[in-house]
């Protein structure tokens, strides 16, 4: 028996290890944008850029690994979107706050979670959110990101007017984006073994081939780039500029404890929805609906957010492109550990990974999305106090920009319906504290 059968048990899963190694390489192609984004963001805190990219890869593959091994699920972690945001634009930029104490907050709130997840509470709150509820959040979040790879690419752009619009359809990337992603469907379709990995490099190809004939003009200003790779290999910037940078000083503790919790809820919410999404693609999730050794997965992530505060890190998360290595076949912990072992590559071969562009990950994005809203049919919608909570999970994560929104509105809408129905015996008491609390949080902001 090989070391990999023995650890990750492939055969019992019904997989091999060519698909979960195919499925990795497709999960790390989907976010390998967060090793050019993560850095973009961060750095204008003031800290350096490529001290930045190097902990990205760093607490990324440590992260999966800690996934790979502690679960066995084919779950990919790297600093979450959203969270680098906050850290950057929220924290620093507005409470005016030092880089340096927006990790020490990090920090502290990977160790809160393994408190948490240590004591089960964060797999009681897994657990108490309805069948129904976890099924809209599969579809909410397949149109999410189906919705953030068409924006990434210019297909759907902002408009004062009416919040969204149809981007410039005859600019070459959103054209490429629209032809990947016919090509990726036909692959699929076809039953191509790593179609999405393929429907990425196909598009990628294609863009190279318009910058050659020079339909691809290369504008940096206007965020277009070269598609060409500058180099192969370089080596990676040292991560001393900010690792272990962590202060706790020029801040009070009630300020401290409002910037963790602002970290804490949206990181929760963020995984339990993802995990609770991408299990679901994947058919994890058992009879009652819960998640098999949740609490490795748990683990990995809280312990993940508390390293990587160290290199010098916001926190990191469970990704939701897992999604597409999950679509690729991606069963087990080999699918991470595959993309765990791309992201320390990533080090050294950064000028190539960096350069594919977002038009050409765009159709796996969408793809993926399709493939998730397929659970829409499983949701009773006839009965009202179960299908108006599904409803406004799945709209509000997407017109609100936050899978943790959509559960918001999901989880208060139930408890709400429930009680008022009469039918408050169907409600047990985890699931009516997490609605009081998503209350306080609507009305004190």
């Amino acid at each position: 028996m090989s070391f990999f059968e023995k650890c990750f048990k492939l055969k019992e899963n019904n997989t091999t290890m060519r698909t979960e190694i195919m499925a990795g390489i497709t999960t790390f192609m989907t976010m390998a944008y967060i090793l050019v984004v993560n850095p973009s963001i961060l750095s204008t805190t003031g800290m350096d850029y490529g001290a930045l990219l190097t902990a990205t890869c760093i607490a990324a593959a440590f992260g999966t690994f800690l996934m790979a091994f502690f679960a066995n699920y084919p779950f990919v972690l790297a600093p979450g979107m959203g969270l680098n945001a906050y850290f950057a634009y929220t924290v620093v930029a507005q409470y005016g706050y030092g880089w340096e104490v927006a990790l020490a907050a990090v920090f502290v709130e990977g160790l809160i979670f393994i408190f948490l997840s240590a004591v089960n509470v964060r797999e009681a709150i897994f657990n108490a959110i309805p069948t129904n509820m976890k099924k809209a959040v599969s579809v909410g979040i397949g149109m999410y990101i189906a919705f953030i790879g068409l924006q990434n690419a210019g297909v759907v752009v902002n408009n004062p007017s009416t919040c969204v619009a149809l981007g410039n359809v005859k600019s070459v990337g959103v054209a490429l984006a629209l032809i990947g992603t016919i090509l990726t469907l036909v692959l699929v379709v076809r039953k191509v073994k790593g179609a999405l990995l393929l429907g990425i490099l196909l598009t990628w190809v294609l863009g190279i081939l318009c910058q050659f004939a020079g339909l691809y003009q290369v504008n940096p200003d206007a965020g277009a780039y070269s598609l060409i790779p500058a180099g192969i290999i370089s080596a990676p910037p040292s991560i001393a500029p900010i690792a272990g940078k962590l202060s706790f000083a020029g801040i009070s503790v009630f300020d401290f404890i409002v910037v963790i919790f602002a970290f804490l809820f949206v990181d929760l919410f963020d995984t339990l929805g993802t995990l609770i999404g991408v299990s679901t693609k994947a058919g994890f999730l058992d009879k009652d609906g819960k998640l098999p050794k949740i609490k490795g997965a748990l683990f990995a992530d809280a312990v993940a957010t508390t390293a990587g505060a160290v290199l010098g890190t916001s926190t990191v998360t469970t990704f939701v492109e897992s999604a597409s290595g999950v679509s690729d076949g991606g069963r087990t912990g080999m699918t991470a550990f595959t993309a765990g072992i791309l992201f320390l590559v990533a080090l050294l071969f950064s000028p190539i990974l960096t350069t594919i562009p977002s038009f050409a990950t765009t159709p796996a994005l969408v793809v993926v999305g399709l493939m998730m809203v397929e659970n829409v049919t499983e949701i009773s919608f006839s009965d009202f106090t179960e299908g108006f909570p599904a409803f406004m999970t799945i709209l509000m994560m997407i017109v609100c920009y936050s899978i943790s929104e959509g559960l918001v509105f999901g989880v208060i809408s139930y408890v709400l319906l429930k009680f008022l129905s009469g039918r408050k015996n169907e409600l047990n008491p985890v699931i009516v504290i997490i609605a009081f609390l998503f209350f306080l949080k609507l009305i004190l902001g």
